[in-house]
């Protein structure tokens, strides 16, 4: 028996079983499923993003999987009909033939062909655009719109706000990529059951180390050196007096003399700090090891924090990275009083209108019951704030004073997310320590070694004070920044 018989005769039976309901609806819904994706891939050519990420959702996702679904139902259909003959004994041994010398049948093979390679085109695209959608900023943000949009919004007011999700949680490589779209998929069984947590848990646990995913762009070895800050803040009194800070950071680095600065001292290689921490929040830390230059390490212990054996043995135990001190470096909240001063210091709300930066935190302070009516509200008493206490600048200066009660409300609804419990301070902020103990979980004074050693809590260990609440710094001037 030649090539050609043998293939005819192993079609024979396919061409004979597929004469079914099944295997026909199973090919309907391939082609049509096929042809509407195909016709969306060319509409986006025209249109990039879709209108709506549930739009994304049904073109990218679940057009592709009834498409494959189509293509199992013609299989299963020739199984089941040949189990059902089978079973009536009608199924004959010998089955009809296959005469390609008639045009109807050449032409039917001729399609399958042509079908088939189409098919797996059109599932090479599908999945490669699938798991590009589900990659992309649109998917991750908006798609769990409730669970999502704390930090999404936090995201979207961030200096990484140009930069994919996938970058800082997935990062380079196939492993990590599988095991993204494996916790992926047990976040969609919690977001349709309802059983996420209220809110989001930070830090968040296994997430990638910092060495795979930050240092692709940021590099801690690489000295720095001091980087120049200058902070300004305001009173709360009729005229907003403004406060600055001007200090030098010592950011520092790896340099042919050594580590020094901060970057040096805590990051210049790898697994330099170790430490454990009791507490889910990773703002209890009552042992931490050091290794120097040398090579030597040293412990030290909090005398403030004590903790148990147990905990010590229960507590996470951790190699100091990236995320440690920038734990909020895309998704930050503030807080009521530093919200205030950025947006003022910015021209947002205006630092003229007397005891604007007192009412406005006073108003943000306020426990409101949904965001709609936060906004509304905020708005209104500020208003009715300068239009009670202050008539003439209302009059004069209207306008301004929508605008800063407009931005006053921005604050509020960047931050406070009452659905998810995500209000002032749920998240604390570790880069410092104004507003959360960040620096001092380490560098409080309290945690010793054996020998004597203490972990520093100088204030120019970190950085050098220029000038601290001054309403005009002299240094400012005498750098020309005034």
């Amino acid at each position: 028996m030649n090539l050609r018989e043998r293939i005819r005769s192993w079609l024979q039976p396919i061409y004979f079983l597929g004469q079914n309901t099944l295997t026909l609806t199973g090919a309907v819904i391939t082609t049509s499923t096929a042809l509407t994706t195909i016709a969306f891939w060319f509409y986006e050519v025209f249109l990039p993003a879709p209108p709506h990420p549930y739009i994304g959702i049904l073109f990218f996702l679940i057009f592709p999987g009834i498409f494959v679904l189509g293509l199992l139902l013609i299989p299963l259909g020739i199984w089941l009909r040949r189990r059902t003959l089978r079973a009536r004994g009608k199924l004959p041994r010998t089955f009809p033939a296959i005469d390609l010398h008639l045009p109807v049948v050449r032409r039917t093979f001729e399609w399958v062909a042509l079908a088939t390679g189409l098919n797996l085109l059109i599932i090479g695209t599908a999945s490669y655009r699938g798991v590009e959608y589900m990659d992309t900023t649109n998917f991750c943000g908006t798609t769990c719109h409730t669970v999502m949009e704390p930090e999404y919004t936090a995201y979207q007011n961030s200096p990484h706000s140009r930069v994919p999700c996938v970058d800082c949680h997935i990062g380079p490589g196939a492993g990590w990529f599988v095991r993204s779209k494996v916790s992926g998929l047990r976040q969609v069984f919690a977001v349709a059951f309802h059983s996420y947590p209220r809110p989001i848990p930070s830090p968040v646990q296994n997430l990638r180390p910092a060495q795979a995913t930050c240092e692709q762009c940021h590099w801690p070895q690489r000295f720095t050196g001091d980087k120049f800050l200058v902070n300004t803040s305001y009173k709360d009194d009729e005229r907003n007096t403004p406060q600055t800070d001007v200090f030098l950071l010592k950011v520092g680095g790896r340099t042919w003399q050594g580590s020094v600065g901060i970057h040096g001292h805590h990051l210049a290689d790898n697994a330099r700090i170790r430490y454990i921490s009791i507490d889910a929040e990773r703002q209890t830390i009552p042992v931490v090891d050091y290794t120097d230059d040398q090579g030597k390490t040293t412990e030290f212990v909090s005398t403030d924090a004590k903790a148990t054996k147990e905990q010590l043995e229960k507590g996470e135990h951790r190699v100091m990275d990236c995320v440690d001190c920038h734990n909020r470096p895309t998704h930050a909240f503030d807080l009521p009083e530093n919200a205030v001063d950025k947006q003022m210091s910015l021209g947002r709300i205006s630092p003229e209108l007397p005891y604007i930066k007192k009412k406005a935190v006073e108003v943000l302070k306020v426990n409101y019951a949904t965001r709609d009516i936060a906004q509304q509200s905020i708005t209104d008493e500020i208003d009715r704030f300068y239009q009670t206490n202050y008539p003439a600048i209302y009059q004069a200066q209207r306008s301004v004073v929508e605008r800063s009660g407009a931005e006053v409300a921005r604050i509020y609804l960047r931050n406070i997310f009452p659905d998810m419990r995500v209000t002032w301070g749920t998240h604390p902020n570790n880069l410092g320590h104004n507003d959360s103990p960040g620096c001092f979980r380490c560098h409080d004074g309290s945690h010793n070694s054996a020998d004597g050693q203490t972990i520093t809590n100088d204030c120019s260990a970190c950085h050098q004070v220029l000038a601290a609440g001054q309403e005009n710094p002299k240094v400012l001037t005498d750098l020309g920044f005034r």
